[in-house]
């Protein structure tokens, strides 16, 4: 038997983005109740990335676990130790590693693993990279 493709694939929405702001690449149709769709995976790399800019320029949030405790906090039910632990072990980071809001090497790995921590499942790193080109523009 089959595993149904996870949430975040199936909506080309890897690290789960909440509906609440307009992105571009959001496709035209919205079903899912709770979580973005995008059009394309890029798209709904392109957006993750751009939040996790937001995280590091504007709130000053730059080691992998700062980000990581932003984007999962323990208050919304996550084990976010654990996947701070996730994400350094597929990264190579330590979790006081800093990422770059324009290092889009450190932005692939980062958000690939972060991708692979909500969906159980590898996302291809040229596809994660050029998403992240798309938000450095």
């Amino acid at each position: 038997m089959n595993k149904p493709t996870p949430r975040g694939i199936r909506n080309n929405n890897p690290l789960n983005i909440r509906k609440g702001q307009t992105w571009l690449g959001l496709s035209p149709t919205q079903s899912d109740p709770s979580f973005c769709q995008f059009r394309s995976m890029e798209q709904g790399i392109r957006a993750a990335c751009k939040i996790i800019q937001t995280y590091i320029r504007k709130h000053h949030l730059t080691t992998v676990r700062e980000i990581i405790y932003r984007w999962a906090p323990p208050a919304d039910g996550n084990d976010t130790g654990n996947y701070v632990r996730q994400v350094c072990k597929r990264a190579y980071f330590f979790p006081e590693t800093c990422i770059h809001a324009d290092d889009a090497i450190e932005l692939t790995r980062l958000i690939q693993a972060m991708a692979y921590v909500e969906n159980g499942v590898d996302i291809d790193r040229q596809v994660v990279f050029k998403g992240v080109l798309l938000a450095l523009g």
